[in-house]
């Protein structure tokens, strides 16, 4: 059995406002493996991206806990949690997120200079498909072409996880579909788990897992057992 990597037990996240109360998340169990691509599907506002921030260290539960290779994030201080981000953990969000007055290789090596064990930048993008734009600066490049920048920013630093909000809901199908061929390849070839959150019932299917979430809980975790291509997702 492949081991967990992360392990999500009990979380609740509520914030407060005043005497206003938002419940983010209600108590969410969760277990993503080595090596598998999960897609954590719902609507805006069920909590798929407040527990993938968790998860990331970017922010903390109310209650529960999220366990990384068996150790508590909860008893992290702030130095640890960043050097845990730096290390362990690439993030892909909708939105690049690139420096405008750098080109792409240059983007990608910010990250490959702190970085403990870094891949090149040109092999981080030659991953995705991008070894032949690597001078162009992101205002030169479309916008699936940024994503996959920003992807390779993310795998540089070889992270045992990828953790990716929304990364085609900025694109068109066509687009997307090359993204999700990029995180696809990452995935296969380098072992990385990863796991992709979107409102996009097609992607599901690309997955080894999905997680359903509604109104703050997982209503439904199915494995598939027939995956699809990303160019085969129906959009």
């Amino acid at each position: 059995m492949a081991e967990s990597v992360f392990s999500a037990r009990g979380v609740t996240k509520v914030y407060r406002t005043g005497d206003v109360e938002v419940w983010a998340l209600r108590g969410v169990d969760l277990d993503l493996y080595e090596g598998e691509m999960a897609v954590l599907l719902g609507p805006s506002g069920s909590g798929k991206s407040t527990l993938l921030n968790i998860m990331g260290g970017l922010d903390k539960p109310t209650d529960g806990e999220v366990y990384f290779r068996g150790e508590a994030l909860g008893g992290y201080g702030e130095s640890r949690l960043t050097r845990f981000r730096r290390d362990h953990v690439g993030f892909v969000f909708q939105f690049y997120n690139l420096v405008p007055s750098l080109t792409a290789w240059e983007n990608v090596a910010l990250v490959t200079e702190i970085a403990r064990n870094p891949m090149k930048p040109e092999e981080a993008l030659a991953l995705v498909d991008l070894d032949d734009r690597m001078e162009h600066f992101p205002a030169q490049m479309s916008g699936g072409e940024q994503q996959r920048v920003a992807i390779a920013r993310a795998i540089a630093k070889r992270p045992e996880v990828l953790l990716c909000d929304e990364p085609t809901g900025a694109l068109d199908s066509k687009t997307g579909v090359i993204v999700l061929e990029a995180l696809a390849r990452v995935n296969e070839e380098l072992g990385t788990t990863t796991a992709i959150i979107t409102h996009n019932a097609g992607i599901r299917k690309i997955a080894h897992r999905v997680f359903s979430f509604h109104d703050g809980r997982i209503v439904e975790s199915v494995e598939n057992t027939q995956r699809i291509k990303p160019s085969e997702v129906s959009w």
